[in-house]
């Protein structure tokens, strides 16, 4: 900030203490010798107050807070550009500073755990019972916000723990995943096949492929769902539905995997619309030897002892 708004912040801030000093001793009385009757003239409901000074601790207890903030201002920032004095913070004390301070102080305690976690192959990292407490434990601060606690998912984000993995469910292709992020996007098909042509290859997706029942009364065609499906969807999802890892496409053929609802009016809607979808980059905020503990611990998640052990 500017001298001006400085100086005018801190001789503010000085003279509401002298202010508060003089207003606490020049109000103080004495404490009578043999006590006093004398009320303060009013009274509600019969309730009179004497008039009779605060205690001694209530006192003190006032004056030390006064000077405990004149010592937090000396301390820290808060009389204008002054910038405090507290030891251990070259140039003042900022929260940007204490943050970094803590973690640095984190980093040099479990930079080498991390580091050793890093240096192993992330499959047998998964079958080591303490990289998966401390997986468990990252797993809950950085992604359980979206894939909740128990890393089912929800709507709109997949479930960790099952086969169905959009971009692939190998260690590699796991931690590639959470360093870099993933962009997804199916496009809007409405406009191009109209609103028959989406109704006839949503059934011919639910039914044909995934072997889900349509419900009661409903009108498709799913033979003409089936073409339609051939000439437009299949260069994503393949010509059997199974999905295509390198472009994120998912396998239709198992509902599981459909993180946006299998029911046959979710399934119009997202061929109708599109759906966008993004995975952030964890990278810039873990780094990779913690990304390294984190993938073993998702890829643990839908994995038995014994599959993992095979990798």
């Amino acid at each position: 900030m500017t001298t001006f708004w400085s100086w005018y912040i801190t001789i503010l801030t000085l003279g509401t203490f002298v202010a508060l000093f003089w207003l606490v001793f020049a109000t103080r009385k004495g404490e009578p010798k043999g006590g006093t009757d004398q009320t303060m003239g009013h009274a509600f409901d019969g309730i009179e107050e004497y008039d009779n000074p605060l205690p001694k601790w209530w006192f003190l207890l006032y004056v030390g807070t006064i000077i405990f903030a004149i010592g937090y201002l000396i301390l820290y920032p808060g009389l204008g550009n002054w910038k405090g004095v507290l030891p251990g913070y070259e140039g003042g004390w900022t929260q940007a500073k204490q943050w970094q301070r803590e973690v640095d102080k984190a980093e040099t305690q479990y930079g080498p755990i991390f580091a050793k976690f890093a240096a192993m192959p992330i499959a047998d990292v998964a079958q080591d019972p303490q990289a998966l407490k401390m997986g468990g434990r990252l797993f809950a601060t950085y992604c359980s916000v979206c894939h909740g606690s128990d890393a089912k998912g929800s709507v709109g984000f997949p479930n960790l723990t099952d086969a169905n993995w959009r971009w692939g469910g190998e260690p590699d292709a796991i931690k590639t995943t959470i360093l870099h992020g993933r962009m997804a996007a199916m496009p809007a098909w409405g406009p191009i096949l109209g609103d028959e042509g989406v109704k006839n290859v949503a059934a011919y997706v639910r039914q044909g492929l995934a072997g889900l029942a349509l419900p009661e009364g409903s009108e498709a065609d799913i033979a003409a769902g089936k073409q339609i499906f051939e000439t437009n969807c299949a260069a994503c999802h393949g010509a059997t539905g199974l999905g295509m890892a390198a472009m994120g496409a998912p396998d239709l053929t198992h509902s599981a995997g459909w993180i946006y609802g299998s029911s046959l009016a979710q399934l119009q809607q997202t061929i109708r619309y599109g759906r966008n979808g993004q995975m952030p980059a964890q990278e810039p905020y873990l780094g990779n030897d913690k990304v390294h503990l984190l993938a073993a611990y998702v890829y643990s998640l839908a994995q038995s002892k014994e599959q993992v052990a095979a990798k």
